[in-house]
Order: structure tokens, then C-alpha cells, then sequence
């Protein structure tokens, strides 16, 4: 394969990877590892750097369109943020310490996790407004408008959120991914957002959580501009196209849709490294 062959195929994968993970708030990274090892049978290493640069750029293109369309919100993101960073320079700087084999396999559980969290994710598009004292002392509510109406919330539990993205970021240095999983789950499950407000502020986070994680793999010489730049094209494309589709489509198919795609990578993922071929 020639390399404007090697290039294009990229691309063509990372402008998928850019619509669901704007669409899912999980980050083109998930996704995106998986392929680059997987079917091109890039070094993991090269591969993650890869990814945290994709993530940086699905946060940015997706970001700019859900500030747009009132779903973000910024408060929220700034406030988890704060833990997921930490985090994020804790595993990407115990990365090489761990074998690849336990990488992929840690990989491909992650990857099975996401799926079955996405498909427990409530199907409601929005709770009603209930008094919660430390969202309300931070003020951590918000609206949006749906349909012509603007609907309300109120975060919850916002502490049991904070200590999830400290893991979050810890997987996300490790892995090279954004962690949107963990981040969608905390604001879903936890702090009781709506579902699209939980995507939009978890593609807003994803990029600053891979900000942290990409200098340390840039500085250990993991990034390869020959990856990066079809790939963050691909992905920036790719996440505007999908934040415009998102007000539109019905959250049941992007579910279904991800769902199908980690499961089979996960099972991937694991297999490899069980054989020793990771």
C-alpha cells in the first residue's frame, strides 16, 4: 500500500470516528485505537498518541457546534475537568510501565464496558427540576431548548461525578482516549443530566483531557505527524458533521450503532491479547 492509499484510508476512518463520537460524547478514540492496531497493525503506542491528538480535535469541531445549539454545559465541564486532568497526566506517565498485552486487554474490557453502559443510559430526553444543594450552591443547572420548548435541570450528586473523572483521566492517559464512557455515565447516571447535555459537555472535556495526556505522549515521541494529520482531519470534519446531525437523529440509533461497533472491537481487542499478537 502506497502512502496516499495508507493516508486516505485513514482518513476515510477517522472521518467516521469523528460522527460517533460526536454523536455518542465517547470521543473518536474509542473507536479509533482499536482500527489504527487492529486493521493497519499500528504500534499501540503510536496508535494512543494518535488518538489523544483525534480527541483534542472531536472536542473542538463538536464543541463549537453544541455551544451553538445551548446543549453545552460549561460550568459543569469546567468544574469535572479539574479532576480529569489530574488524572490524565497520572496515566499517560505510567504508560510505558505497563506490557501491551495488559494494555489491550484493559483496552478491549473498557471498550465492552462503554458498550453496555451506553445501552443502560436512561431513554428519557430530560428530567424534571429537582432541588439538589450542591448543584444549586455551584450552580450547576441549566437549560436547552428541545422542539421549541426550553427544558430545565439540576445536577446531582456532583461529588460522586468529580472522583469518577479521576478515573476517567487516569484511563484516559493510559489508553489514549477521552474516557467519554466513564464522563457520559458520571453525568448521566450520577449528576441526573439530560442525555444530549451529557454528550455536548463530554465532547467539551474530552479535548482538555487529552491536552494532558498528548504533551506527555508528544514528549516520549509517540506522536507521529504522518497519523496525525489525516487523522485530525478526518475526525474535525467528521464532528462537525456529526453535531449537526445530532439534533435531528434519535438517541436509540447512535446507541444501537456504537454498541454493535465496541463490542465487536472489544472482543477484538481481548482476543489479541490473550494470544500475544497485541
Amino acid at each position: 500500500m502506497n502512502i496516499l492509499s495508507f493516508t486516505f484510508l485513514i482518513f476515510c476512518c477517522s472521518f467516521g470516528t469523528g460522527i460517533l463520537g460526536s454523536f455518542t460524547g465517547l470521543g473518536g478514540g474509542i473507536i479509533l485505537v482499536p482500527i489504527l492496531t487492529l486493521v493497519f497493525d499500528i504500534n499501540p503506542y503510536y496508535a494512543m498518541g494518535s488518538a489523544l491528538i483525534a480527541s483534542i480535535a472531536t472536542s473542538s469541531g463538536a464543541s463549537v457546534g453544541f455551544i451553538r445549539e445551548g446543549f453545552l454545559n460549561l460550568r459543569v465541564g469546567i468544574f469535572l475537568e479539574t479532576s480529569a486532568v489530574i488524572g490524565a497526566v497520572i496515566g499517560a506517565s505510567t504508560v510505558t510501565m505497563l506490557p501491551l498485552s495488559l494494555l489491550g486487554a484493559l483496552f478491549g474490557v473498557v471498550l465492552l464496558y462503554s458498550a453496555i453502559s451506553t445501552l443502560k443510559q436512561k431513554k428519557q430526553e430530560y428530567n424534571a427540576v429537582v432541588f439538589a444543594p450542591s448543584g444549586h450552591c455551584l450552580d450547576m443547572g441549566g437549560s436547552y431548548l428541545s422542539k421549541g420548548i426550553r427544558l430545565q435541570y439540576q445536577a446531582h450528586r456532583i461529588w460522586s461525578a468529580w472522583i469518577t473523572m479521576l478515573i476517567a483521566g487516569v484511563l484516559s492517559g493510559i489508553l489514549g482516549i477521552g474516557s467519554g464512557s466513564l464522563k457520559v455515565l458520571a453525568m448521566d447516571q450520577f449528576m441526573e443530566l439530560p442525555y444530549k447535555v451529557s454528550t455536548a459537555t463530554s465532547n467539551f472535556m474530552i479535548g482538555l483531557t487529552a491536552t494532558a495526556g498528548a504533551g506527555i505522549y508528544l514528549a516520549q515521541g509517540y506522536v507521529d505527524p504522518i497519523l496525525c494529520v489525516p487523522i485530525t482531519l478526518g475526525v474535525l470534519s467528521g464532528s462537525f458533521l456529526g453535531t449537526k446531525l445530532l439534533v435531528n437523529i434519535k438517541s436509540q440509533i447512535l446507541r444501537y450503532i456504537f454498541v454493535a461497533m465496541t463490542i465487536m472491537l472489544g472482543i477484538q481487542m481481548i482476543i489479541k491479547s490473550i494470544i500475544g499478537k497485541f
